[in-house]
């Protein structure tokens, strides 16, 4: 498989298995870990140069996120996905999110949409200095917010399960194309119309965004010849 960049592994138990499954985000943002292959615990474990159980326990988070699927006595298979699915997952997301926004910028207290902001500028920060994992991090924790702003658990949870299943899509080829900081900088303009209690503005661009991020994972998809 190749071996992967070498990191620094070291702490309890529950902690190193945080760290794994951290380390192979990473490296299926990279290209490390390459969708369709399979991979075994022990061969990664070799790579961390850590015993085969946190890295199997890691890889069992990473398949309740959808991002690996099991493959009996073999490992674990880097999940592919294709337009199909990056539809889909755009369209569910899109009818949750948007009228969600608008509801939430009549509702929500000043306050909550302001501290926010550190979040978008967060985002922002990474995309600039290409820290792809910071990127996601920052860019989940605004969104998730936001949205438990709407008081609906259930509403966070689903669009949580979309998000782990498409976040990885394409990133490195628009971090490399340069595309990754305009998308980035739409958080800063939605939370500006949240906070200018215009719901309709934002709505639109939470549409806007949500188009602009599927038309990246196209253009990250020709990028790499898939």
């Amino acid at each position: 498989m190749g071996h992967l960049t070498q990191r620094d592994l070291n702490a309890s138990r529950e902690r190193l298995r945080d760290q794994v499954a951290h380390a192979l985000r990473a490296a299926l943002i990279s290209g490390e870990l390459r969708p369709g292959v399979v991979y075994s615990a022990p061969t990664l474990a070799e790579d961390f140069g850590i015993s085969a159980t946190p890295v199997r326990e890691a890889m069992l988070d990473l398949a309740r996120e959808g991002l690996v699927e099991p493959v009996r006595n073999k490992g674990f298979r880097v999940t592919e996905v294709d337009e199909r699915d990056l539809d889909q997952y755009t369209e569910i997301r899109a009818l949750i999110e948007i009228p969600t926004v608008g509801r939430i910028t009549r509702i929500a207290a000043r306050e909550d949409l302001e501290a926010l902001r550190p979040v978008a500028e967060d985002i922002v920060r990474a995309a600039r200095e290409h820290d792809l994992i910071g990127y996601l991090e920052a860019d989940r924790l605004f969104h998730l917010t936001l949205l438990g702003l709407a008081g609906n658990e259930r509403l966070v949870e689903t669009v949580g399960d979309l998000r782990k299943r498409s976040r990885l899509y394409g990133l490195t080829a628009l971090d490399e194309s340069g595309d990754l900081v305009p998308s980035a900088e739409e958080h800063l303009e939605l939370l500006d119309l949240m906070l200018a209690g215009d719901a309709k503005g934002a709505e639109k661009c939470m549409t806007r965004h949500l188009g602009h991020v599927r038309s990246l994972w196209a253009k990250g998809d020709r990028a790499t010849g898939k």
